[in-house]
């Protein structure tokens, strides 16, 4: 029940900010000139001055992911931070890390990333309309769900896994990034 009030509430807190935008255009116009602003900068070109997502970049250069999120097409990326990598076990990294495994990493990536550009209201959006869910497909082919848990946007896999998006909303020349607080590993990867 708890989960559906919050759901309720930020669906109707939605409503009344697009009423409350439309009774005030000025603001809304200059919301939307805030809100298309983006950055000058490639997803991989903000990853690589950000020290946050260094363990990140390292594994993206690795795959040569860095590459296809270095195109001008619009991707969203769910950016573990160096925090959650930290995380894993030093096996699991040590796996992941194992040139002969750069299939396996590669994959693992994938599931951090969607070729289109959400952002956070989007998210909620598609929660609002999907009765507190809302699924994307990753680059892997595979569904990512997005569910609340209190103000927080949760991430899960088709494992199970969980993820916070901690930090969102950074806009890039060709995308977004969301800062997330666990790293996505199917376990049909470990």
């Amino acid at each position: 029940m708890k989960k559906w009030t919050s759901l309720m509430s930020l669906c109707a807190l939605f409503i009344g900010l697009e009423t409350y935008a439309q009774d005030n255009v000025i603001e809304l116009q200059f919301e939307r000139l805030i809100s298309n602003i983006q950055s000058e900068k490639s997803i991989i070109e903000s990853t690589a001055t950000n020290e946050n997502h260094s363990t990140l970049l390292n594994a993206l250069r690795a795959t040569n992911l860095d590459k296809v999120l270095n195109y001008s097409g619009e991707f969203t990326v769910f950016a573990p931070s160096n925090l959650a990598f930290e995380k894993l076990s030093k096996a699991t990294i040590d796996k992941l890390y194992n040139p002969e495994n750069k299939k396996l990493l590669k994959a693992m990536l994938s599931y951090h990333i969607i070729a289109d550009k959400l952002s956070a209201s989007t998210i909620l959006k598609a929660m609002c309309r999907g009765n507190g869910i809302a699924k994307f497909t990753t680059i892997q082919g595979e569904k990512i769900t997005a569910t609340m848990r209190g103000i927080d946007i949760v991430l899960t896999d088709k494992s199970g896994n969980s993820a916070i998006i901690v930090t969102a909303d950074s806009n890039q020349s060709n995308g977004i990034i969301h800062e997330i607080d666990t790293v996505f590993i199917p376990e049909k990867m470990l």
